[in-house]
């Protein structure tokens, strides 16, 4: 082959991954102890060099199931971060990637052999390089299109019940809902499916269960249907 671009400088290039979970009410943030210098043993973002054959979303995906035992993950592209010094290391360009994952499908060994844990997002401290505004990046993404798309219920297990998923909204945009404005709202779109089963783990009457049914809202989509909370 012919060597093109010899004359061209090389730098390295990585993937970095905001993994997000939800759960008792709260969203949580994956993070591990850094396992090489530099800064190592300080906190982190998963992450990974990209590899000579892949592409930028198999890397991302690769870390992704390394550190949750999950594919076929939600997961899309936050930005590229290519600050000069953002690495001590090397110049070192990284492609970040946002990820939601249903925690009951987490492999929780995986947190004890890379010495990771989950972290509520409002607790946590300083990551290493810029890994922080990584993190500020994906909540504003995350922010800005959960309100116009169905985003939330991949941090949802299948089964859900409404207190339940508008617990996670309020936790997307910390602030409290109306209740009934809520489910009202969430209702009428016609994308959930009502189960017979009930979660009677908060009260006695307890709460019904219901399915996002999606291959109903992309049915819905193409008669151009909007979703909007």
């Amino acid at each position: 082959m012919t060597p093109f671009y010899i004359e061209q400088e090389k730098f390295f290039l990585s993937v970095d991954c905001i993994i997000l979970g939800f759960t008792n009410g709260k969203l949580y943030l994956l993070i591990s102890k850094r396992k090489f210098e530099p800064l190592k043993n300080q906190d982190t973002l998963m992450g990974g060099f990209l590899r000579a054959n892949e592409d930028l979303e198999e890397a991302a995906s690769r870390v992704l199931y390394e550190y949750t035992g999950i594919r076929d993950v939600y997961m899309e592209q936050v930005g590229t971060y290519g600050s000069i010094h953002r690495d001590e290391g090397e110049r070192v360009i990284s492609v970040a990637y946002y990820a939601l994952i249903d925690l009951e499908l987490f492999d929780e060994t995986l947190c004890k052999r890379h010495n990771a844990r989950w972290e509520e997002l409002d607790k946590v401290g300083p990551l290493i390089f810029d890994h922080n505004q990584m993190v500020e990046d994906t909540i504003s993404i995350l922010r800005s299109k959960a309100a116009v798309q169905p985003l939330g219920f991949n941090l949802l297990p299948e089964k859900f019940t409404l207190p339940q998923l508008q617990s996670l909204y309020e936790a997307i945009y910390q602030t409290k809902l109306d209740k009934r404005n809520f489910r009202k709202k969430i209702l009428e779109m016609g994308i959930l499916e009502k189960q017979g089963d009930k979660d009677k783990s908060a009260s006695k009457r307890g709460a019904f269960y219901y399915k996002f049914n999606k291959d109903k809202y992309d049915r819905l989509r193409e008669t151009g249907f909007f979703f909007s909370l």
